[in-house]
């Protein structure tokens, strides 16, 4: 697999960049490559102003890796970058061989703070996150984004876990999405707009991505997709608050977060932890919902606090943050989830369906009252 990978370097060592008429091989613009079974992945990056001029250059690299014997397809995604050398040269031909131009660093400096602008036609952009894996965070935003579609609100949802998409398996969802050169079309199901890392890679390659990818595959995934019209997108997080966390917290225009927890203790220091990220980041928590809150015995429909209860709620209220709701332990919510046919649309009428709906409900409030204009005062 070495020598199909070599000969793929190879391949795209003869693609030359018209910017400065060396390969893309030789300005170190492939990241990440990726070669598995034939199967081969790959980033082209480029300089942010080339970004929309660049698809031609990255159906060349596409088109050259495929053509080597032993490939059997090719995944290369194109993302705007200004953090290799190589990104300084651009637009600079007589430097090419020297490339660390001082010219181009103002508008590198001005960069980050892009995203900000958000997405054309998408009225809000709100995260589900959890201070750690394993609370339940992904079935909690596919439900609420079903619950907020149900409430008349044009809703998309998207999976930002680059090392482990769940979307694909939570909505049963086998497809890929088309593209008309420049966007991708979301997949629609149960009147959601959806995209994810998962639709477009597979599953074992996705986990073995690098940080910078993962950075530039989220910011593909918001903003060459065709989201709009949309009243709001949700973005399910990848676990945790570690650096990929804060930097989508800080370069994603968010109106709010809401943070899933389960009872237990050690569950509660991480949505401390949540909490401190987004207030560091000036995102307003929209509240905190407890997952997995009480076991309901389907047989006999008892509850049982086999992890405790109430302390999201109790953790929420110290922290001065909105308590959402609770959603029960209730093995109904997995089975559907693990067949992608979510509570909220299999059973719409049943208790678990209706506390995600009440939580949408909150949601939906604090996001209307946050839009509403301040008060004219008007001195006469």
């Amino acid at each position: 697999m070495t020598d199909l990978r070599n000969d793929v370097l190879t391949a795209l060592d003869q693609v030359i960049d018209p910017a400065s008429g060396r390969t893309v091989v030789q300005q170190d613009m492939i990241q990440g490559l990726v070669v598995k079974d034939g199967h081969v992945g790959f980033v082209l990056e480029v300089a942010p102003e080339r970004a929309s001029a660049s698809e031609g250059l990255r159906k060349i690299c596409e088109a050259m890796a495929l053509g080597v014997k032993g490939v059997k397809s090719v995944t290369a995604v194109l993302t705007a970058h200004d953090d290799h050398p190589h990104h300084h040269d651009h637009d600079h031909k007589h430097d090419h061989n020297h490339g660390h131009s001082h010219a181009p660093k103002p508008a590198v400096a001005k960069q980050p703070p892009q995203p900000q602008a958000g997405i054309p036609g998408v009225a809000v952009i709100i995260a589900v996150a959890s201070g750690k894996g394993g609370v339940g965070k992904s079935t909690v935003a596919v439900n609420l984004a079903l619950s907020l579609s149900r409430l008349g609100l044009k809703t998309g949802l998207l999976d930002a876990d680059i090392y482990g998409p769940s979307l694909p398996r939570l909505m049963g969802i086998t497809e890929k999405p088309e593209s008309d050169g420049k966007k991708l079309k979301p997949i629609e199901k149960y009147g959601l707009k959806t995209m994810s890392i998962g639709f477009l890679v597979e599953e074992d390659q996705a986990m073995i991505w690098r940080g910078p990818m993962v950075q530039s595959a989220l910011s593909q995934m918001l903003s060459d997709v065709e989201w709009a019209p949309l009243d709001v997108l949700v973005l399910d997080m990848p676990p945790g608050t570690g650096d990929a966390q804060l930097t989508i917290a800080q370069r994603v225009p968010l109106k709010g977060a809401v943070i899933v927890s389960t009872p237990q203790d050690i569950a509660l220091i991480d949505v401390k932890k949540g909490i401190t990220m987004f207030q560091k980041t000036h995102v307003p928590i929209l509240g905190v919902v407890e997952n997995m809150s009480m076991f309901v015995c389907s047989g006999c429909g008892a509850e049982h606090d086999i992890f405790g209860h109430g302390g999201a709620k109790l953790t929420a209220e110290k922290l001065g943050a909105p308590f959402l709701g609770e959603i029960p332990l209730v093995p109904r919510i997995r089975e559907t989830s693990d067949a992608g046919t979510p509570i909220s649309i299999s059973a719409p009428d049943s208790a678990e369906a209706l506390a995600f709906l009440e939580v949408a409900k909150k949601v939906k409030a604090s996001l209307e009252s946050a839009s509403k204009p301040a008060p004219k005062i008007v001195i006469e």
